[in-house]
């Protein structure tokens, strides 16, 4: 009787397709920078997020992940094309990334247009993508390119006696985010701005841009990154180029700093600030550049995880935590998860993180210098740790909101903005 009634269950379960959720894989799609000046960046992330799977054997809630991987090349139009490949084709039911700040903002916005679908941000740092009109089906569990920037200003001020600078910076959404939060800390130390440089993603030729470098400021803000940040070291050399240099965060990223070629060799001793540092002992952050380092073999990988490879960690890990909370699943819209996600205090390798009303994280700051270590490999330096950095830079809301967006010209340099 009883294997009777067993198998007639079985059968109406054939019949129905009402399947475990359990026995069925998750699709999730990932958008990175595989394509373009970004391409090495885009790899590392990948590399952070197959690290959080292969410590979780691949499986969140029961669920065995399936990836579908869509490459994008840093401009929003490719973004938008990859997440509706994954998302409207291949049927992913959660999205990882995208890496490059303005695909960030074009993400949010296509995130609106797909609600069954759950999007966790991969690294993309503008200010835009959770500031203004948030997608409730939007996580991003990093800082933006502004906090990312808490502390430098402050740090060149006051401890390296610069008091004037210019800077240079790609043209888009995340270096004006990190140009903004630089300028506003900076300036309300008592610095001045003399003048802020624009060049194309993508530049192949600085010599106009190296030509134009003002002599009379005390430094040079670099806000470069990737295949622009090396092609700006090396042509910098070439023309003799000696002037006290500050990097921006992916400047002084792993992505760079293990480059080929000295040129890279001009970034020792230069300050930056971001979401980590590389020579951090603390042992949470020891144990994932020890995971990172035990994933991929040395040839494919670098000596230690960029930002990028953090950042796609911790989406990923989030993500996984919260799919183990909900064994799995992913009905009623996503609403368990999704509730998951917005309330996780993650314990990440780089910070505990959490997220604020607009799901944007809370995080830790990083002020750090670049450093020689005895193996001949460059990395960053801790100087100094700035915790709980929110997305208003702990000024009064109302008083942020009325300094506008990040734009080349925006933010004034002014000593205060309350």
């Amino acid at each position: 009787m009883i294997s009777r009634l067993l198998g007639a269950i079985a059968a109406f379960t054939i019949a129905t397709g009402s399947t475990s959720l359990a026995a069925e894989p998750l699709k999730v799609g990932v958008l990175a920078t595989l394509e373009g000046t970004y391409t090495v960046l885009g790899e590392d992330g990948v590399r952070g997020l197959k690290t959080a799977l292969a410590q979780a054997d691949n499986m969140a809630g029961g669920r065995e992940i399936e990836l579908v991987i869509g490459a994008t090349d840093a401009s929003p139009d490719s973004a938008v094309r990859a997440a509706r490949k994954v998302v409207e084709q291949d049927g992913v039911e959660l999205v990882i990334g995208p890496l490059s700040g303005s695909e960030g903002i074009a993400l949010r916005d296509y995130s609106k247009t797909q609600p069954h679908v759950t999007f966790i941000n991969g690294i993309s740092g503008a200010q835009e993508t959770t500031y203004v009109t948030p997608s409730e089906n939007f996580f991003r569990f990093n800082m933006d390119g502004a906090q990312w920037s808490a502390g430098l200003g402050d740090y060149i001020y006051n401890e390296k006696g610069y008091r004037t600078i210019a800077t240079i910076g790609e043209d888009y959404s995340f270096v004006y985010t990190q140009v903004f939060g630089l300028v506003l800390e900076f300036c309300q130390a008592g610095g001045e701005i003399t003048e802020r440089l624009w060049v194309p993603l993508g530049t192949k030729d600085f010599g106009s841009i190296i030509a134009a470098l003002p002599d009379d400021v005390d430094a040079i803000y670099l806000g470069l990154g990737g295949g622009d940040a090396v092609n700006f070291l090396n042509q910098y050399q070439q023309a003799g180029g000696d002037a006290n240099l500050i990097g921006g965060t992916i400047m002084v990223d792993g992505t760079v700093l293990s480059s080929k070629g000295s040129a890279k060799d001009a970034l020792i001793g230069v300050p930056s600030s971001g979401p980590q540092a590389d020579t951090w002992d603390d042992p949470g952050w020891q144990a994932f550049v020890k995971a990172y380092q035990d994933t991929f073999p040395p040839d494919q990988r670098f000596p230690s995880p960029s930002l990028l490879a953090t950042g796609y960690y911790n989406a990923t890990s989030a993500a996984l935590a919260c799919l183990d909370e909900v064994g799995g699943d992913l009905s009623d819209g996503q609403e368990g998860f999704r509730s998951c996600l917005s309330s996780l205090e993650l314990d990440a390798p780089n910070g505990k993180i959490r997220l604020d009303d607009n799901r944007q994280a809370i995080g830790t700051n990083f002020v750090s210098e670049v450093v020689e270590l005895d193996d001949g490999n460059l990395a960053t330096q801790l100087v100094s740790i700035k915790e709980n950095v929110n997305q208003t830079l702990g000024i009064d809301p109302d008083a942020f909101a009325r300094i506008g967006l990040p734009s080349r010209e925006v933010p004034e340099c002014k000593t205060s903005y309350e």
